[in-house]
């Protein structure tokens, strides 16, 4: 206990810069100055944490010379999905609510905005009607309603 006295400071470690601090342009100068190993490095799509992705891989689509893009449906499938639709009664909500869909969905389907999807357009047909071709056979040949088609 002798070697503690009142007037002197004994200080263990000293704080390192904060990390605002280390990112600044200041702060990796000085350390480049100083002979540190500076290691950089940019984040990527950090906060675009995106619902749908892009899965074509970019790089072969700008190989490509081709025009690429995504078959939508037609406007005969988005009128026949409609008379339907108008045939039971039921309203774009409605028919969304029935189907566990958005409304939004049925909208572009109607539109012809939407890119045809199977899943979808089984449960739409279910819900209005059997149809003898089927919705996806329209979405996906481009065929005429055939005229045994209730609706």
């Amino acid at each position: 206990m002798a070697e503690s006295d009142w007037d002197t400071v004994t200080v263990l470690r000293k704080k390192g810069p904060t990390a605002a601090q280390a990112k600044s342009k200041q702060a990796i100068l000085a350390a480049q100055r100083r002979g540190e190993d500076v290691e950089t490095s940019k984040k990527w799509a950090a906060g675009q944490n995106k619902q749908h992705s892009i899965t074509k891989n970019t790089a072969k689509l700008d190989r490509e010379t081709e025009e690429l893009h995504h078959d939508r449906v037609t406007l005969e499938v988005g009128k026949v999905i409609q008379q339907g639709r108008q045939s039971k009664g039921l309203t774009q909500k409605d028919l969304a609510t029935k189907i566990n869909e958005k409304p939004q969905v049925i909208a572009d389907y109607e539109s012809g905005r939407a890119i045809p999807n199977n899943q979808v357009l089984g449960k739409i047909e279910r819900a209005i009607g059997k149809c003898p071709a089927g919705l996806h056979c329209l979405a996906r040949r481009r065929v005429a309603a055939p005229p045994g088609c209730s609706w």
